[in-house]
């Protein structure tokens, strides 16, 4: 299948639940207050100024390296980083549900020490499993999201042969694209979860090389965020569930 000229993700400026989350697991309490559910969480005023940084980023690529066109998650924290981020460049963008952060079923809401608490049956079955593979009730495994992604990948090569793709998603995402698009083994990627938060409004991308392949440019890369002022943040996403 043709090959993409090239492709980035972004992940999401810092959000409410960011800060929430930070908070519930340094205070060792099992829930997370939260007020919206994830697909509606806003980003926290931190969070539009990375989004901002990132588009003063985008509009001082040279042409030859702006995106082509975006695509972004449905969730808001993500449209809404895209919206700030994407402002006055012209880039045209769309909504693809492929995109949303990882579904955790009866574990949403929940800190790890949470999950250990009320469902301990399902941290030892998570334990056993390890994190590839564990799909909490109700909710996704990693793999499970590699699906979806997969065939996010397949359309796009599709439709956008030698096009620059630029997307706006979440943590996960940005690991997984790794395992997808650098063929990693299992034990790789989990290595890279293991050694990297990914922070927010970073960028990850990857660009064709002479023989048309997609090879690794940048990974979680902050620089643009520090070049514009704004302060980097690294919260996990609500995984509840250990590295």
């Amino acid at each position: 299948m043709a090959e993409l000229g090239a492709l980035w993700i972004v992940r999401h400026g810092e959000s409410t639940a960011n800060v929430a989350a930070s908070a519930a697991e340094s205070n060792g309490a099992e829930l997370i207050d939260l007020t919206h559910r994830d697909a509606d969480v806003p980003l926290s005023d931190t969070g539009e100024q990375q989004a901002r940084a990132t588009a003063r980023w985008l509009a001082g690529l040279p042409a030859d390296r702006r995106p082509d066109v975006a695509v972004v998650s449905p969730y808001l924290r993500a449209m809404r980083t895209a919206e700030l981020a994407l402002a006055d460049t012209g880039i045209p963008a769309s909504v693809d549900e492929r995109l949303r952060d990882r579904e955790l079923g009866i574990l949403d809401g929940l800190t790890g020490h949470g999950v250990a608490r009320r469902f301990p049956d399902e941290a030892a079955r998570r334990h056993r499993l390890g994190k590839f593979y564990y799909r909490p009730p109700g909710g996704e495994s990693w793999t499970d999201v590699a699906l979806r992604l997969r065939t996010l990948l397949g359309d796009l090569r599709r439709d956008h042969q030698g096009r620059r793709v630029l997307l706006f998603g979440h943590d996960a995402l940005v690991f997984l694209l790794r395992y997808l698009v650098e063929g990693l083994s299992e034990a790789e990627l989990m290595g890279l979860t293991r050694e990297h938060v990914i922070a927010n409004c970073s960028v990850t991308g990857w660009s064709a090389d002479a023989a048309g392949r997609l090879t690794p440019d940048i990974f979680n890369d902050v620089t643009h965020l520090h070049a514009q002022g704004a302060p980097p943040t690294t919260e996990d996403e609500i995984h509840a569930e250990p590295v």
